[in-house]
């Protein structure tokens, strides 16, 4: 078996693995986030052709992972997409949306005439995000499933809802994919997900490295997220949470319900501004059984928020004097609402920029969390005064002390470890305490090459 690395190379985006048997099995289809150069990459052909891909496996339903499906299906691609129910589930609102904000970004550049392309056009649309919903088929966790002469199987990640590692086995082997490892079940932060899962052999590993060169610090992210609302509150700003629909939405929300109840907190409201969470949240309520909020405590956490649906409802919070919080999505300040609220709050001292998760090269979180002043947005600089912090503690990423605990449970040592999805700085530091605590020969790809196991 071959296996060719189209994305997450020496970064954390664009995951797609190309795997070749009998069969072509693309291994996650995301988009490329960040940096210029790694975004024209999804304008470009990508490097096989989709109409010779036989199938897609998803690991999770996070955009870097999913978010080119609706052009693969565009440009040929007509196989099946399987992943677990909730991802998939999860895929339809996260694609939806997707394709809504490639739109409106293209007809907002059109109208004020800041993009070089003469028109902008959006990368996809909503619709060609409909269509690729009549591929997916869903499997079941530890169900055993076949493509050609390849057998999967997907095991808890302890990431986000639904969220899968893959194993892969074929005539002479096996692969394990890891996705996004979630942390150890006793060390965890994220309240809404069941925990990862132990593997305990494989030939060869794909593991991700986002946290490879540093540990989560051993703080509180509730009290911490406590003492940002109340610095805010005090001084009469407004706190801004830029939040990943999927999974650290419903961590906020429930951090929340939690202070609030303890009378911890202001009686400050709650603006939950991003449809697609509430959706997420939703799909919460009606699986309880894929997560470990008892029903009742998941119905309340979801009262915590006004949920804000139209794009009037929108604009008027920002017209609110008074101390109050916001989240909104997207989580790195890439896209979406929360833009529209921090160009309306990022220039008075009295508010806070509060992230809560993994700020990637070249996005707007990562500017903002090293001190840039000023920042461009919808074609224009912006000025920056608020506060800018990073709620530590909150990632559902492993950090490289987890990892190295998750990999102590194989029986014994992989021929080859591929490390991916990390900055590099990340996926070497992840390189040498494998080889240092292990001895596996470790690799870390480079963009579109090709290995034969």
């Amino acid at each position: 078996m071959e296996i060719k690395f189209l994305g997450a190379t020496r970064t954390v985006t664009g995951s797609k693995y190309l795997l070749k048997s009998d069969k072509k099995v693309l291994v996650d289809c995301g988009l490329f986030q960040g940096l210029k150069e790694l975004r024209l990459r999804n304008w470009a052909d990508l490097p096989v052709n989709p109409k010779t891909i036989d199938a897609v496996v998803l690991t999770h339903a996070h955009l870097d992972h999913s978010g080119y499906l609706p052009l693969l299906v565009k440009n040929g691609f007509s196989g099946k997409i399987y992943g677990t129910p909730l991802t998939l589930e999860l895929c339809k609102v996260l694609l939806l949306d997707s394709g809504h904000l490639q739109e409106e970004g293209a007809k907002r550049a059109n109208k004020y005439g800041y993009s070089k392309h003469k028109p902008a056009l959006p990368l996809y649309t909503k619709e060609d995000a409909a269509a690729v919903f009549s591929q997916f088929q869903p499997i079941a966790f530890h169900k055993n499933f076949d493509i050609g002469d390849l057998s999967f199987c997907f095991n808890r990640a302890g990431h986000i809802l639904g969220a899968a590692t893959v194993m892969v086995k074929y005539q002479h082997g096996s692969l394990l994919f890891s996705g996004d490892l979630g942390r150890s079940s006793e060390l965890s932060s994220e309240p809404c997900i069941l925990p990862r899962e132990d593997i305990f052999h494989a030939d060869y590993l794909v593991i991700e490295s986002t946290y490879g060169d540093r540990l989560h610090e051993d703080v509180d992210p509730e009290e911490s997220l406590g003492d940002a609302i109340r610095q805010t509150a005090e001084r009469g700003g407004t706190l801004i949470i830029p939040a990943f629909a999927v999974g650290r939405t419903q961590s906020m929300l429930y951090y929340i319900h939690n202070l609030k109840q303890a009378g911890k907190i202001p009686s400050i409201p709650v603006f939950l501004d991003s449809p697609m969470a509430q959706d997420i949240t939703d799909i919460m309520l009606k699986n309880a059984e894929d997560h470990p909020l008892a029903q009742g405590v998941c119905r309340e956490v979801s009262k915590v928020a006004q949920y804000v649906n139209t794009v009037d409802e929108s604009k008027q919070i920002d017209t609110y004097a008074f101390p109050k919080i916001i989240i909104s999505a997207s989580g790195m300040a890439t896209g979406g609402r929360v833009l529209h609220h921090i160009k309306a709050y990022a220039e008075d001292k009295r508010n806070m920029i509060l992230f809560a998760g993994y700020q990637a090269a070249g996005t707007r979180g990562e500017a903002l969390m090293h001190g840039r002043k000023q920042i461009k947005m919808f074609g224009e600089m912006l000025r920056v005064n608020a506060e800018v912090k990073m709620l530590t503690n909150v990632s559902a990423h492993a950090d490289y002390s987890e990892i190295l605990n998750w990999l102590s449970k194989f029986k014994a040592p992989p021929k080859k470890v591929f490390i991916t999805h990390g900055e590099i700085h990340a996926a070497e530091a992840l390189r040498d305490k494998i080889e240092k605590k292990f001895n596996w020969p470790c690799v870390i790809p480079k963009y579109l090459q090709t290995e034969e196991l």
